[in-house]
C-alpha cells in the first residue's frame, strides 16, 4: 500500500511539473515528444535524431511543424530533409503547392548524391514538372539512382521510363503541360 501511495505521489508530482524559463535557464525542460523536437529546431539543433522525427510529424498531419523542421534540417545539409521538403511543396502540405520549389529541393538533394533526390529530380525532368521537360537528362538522373541501388528507379528503367509505372495514382492534372 505504501508503494502505491509513493507511486501516485510521484506521478502527481511529475504531471504537475511545468517548464519554467527565467534568467537562470530552463527548469523542467520538455525532454520527449514533438515539443522537445521543435524546441531543438528553435534552438538550432539539427542532429540526425531530431531531423528523422520529421517523418512522424508529417505522417501525423502536422505539416506546418514538419515543414519548419525539414527546412531547418535541409539547410543544415540533410538530404533526406530536402526530399521531404520537395514532397511537401509538391503536394501543398504546410504551405502552397509549388512545383518549382519541389524540383529545386529534389535537385539540391540529387546534387549532393542522394539517390531519392536523383530519382525525384529525374521524374521532374521526365514530366517537365517544376523544371523544363528534358527526358534525356531525366533518364540520366533515374539511371544514377538505379545504379545507387534505388529499386524504384530500376523499376522505372524497366518500364521504359514511364512515370505511370511508379506513380499510377498520380494526379494527372498536376503533371499536364501548362501550355
Amino acid at each position: 500500500m505504501i508503494r502505491i501511495a509513493i507511486a501516485l505521489l510521484f506521478l502527481g508530482t511529475a504531471a504537475s511539473a511545468q517548464t519554467v524559463e527565467d534568467e537562470y535557464g530552463t527548469l523542467n525542460p520538455q525532454d520527449t515528444g514533438f515539443g522537445s523536437v521543435m524546441s531543438n529546431i528553435d534552438n538550432g539543433v539539427t542532429d540526425m535524431t531530431t531531423c528523422a522525427t520529421g517523418y512522424y510529424i508529417t505522417k501525423s498531419g502536422r505539416h506546418e511543424m514538419a515543414r519548419k523542421l525539414f527546412e531547418s534540417c535541409a539547410n543544415a545539409g540533410y538530404t533526406g530533409a530536402m526530399t521531404w521538403m520537395g514532397q511537401l511543396d509538391n503536394n501543398g502540405l504546410g504551405g502552397d503547392y509549388d512545383p518549382d520549389a519541389a524540383a529545386a529541393w529534389d535537385k539540391r538533394a540529387a546534387d549532393l548524391g542522394d539517390p531519392v533526390g536523383k530519382f525525384n529530380y529525374g521524374l521532374n525532368l521526365l514530366r517537365g514538372h517544376g523544371v523544363a521537360k528534358d527526358p534525356e537528362l531525366g533518364r540520366a538522373y533515374v539511371d544514377e539512382a538505379a545504379s545507387d541501388g534505388l529499386k524504384i528507379a530500376k523499376r522505372l528503367q524497366d518500364s521504359g521510363y514511364d512515370p505511370n509505372e511508379v506513380t499510377p495514382d498520380a494526379d494527372e492534372w498536376k503533371y499536364a503541360p501548362l501550355f
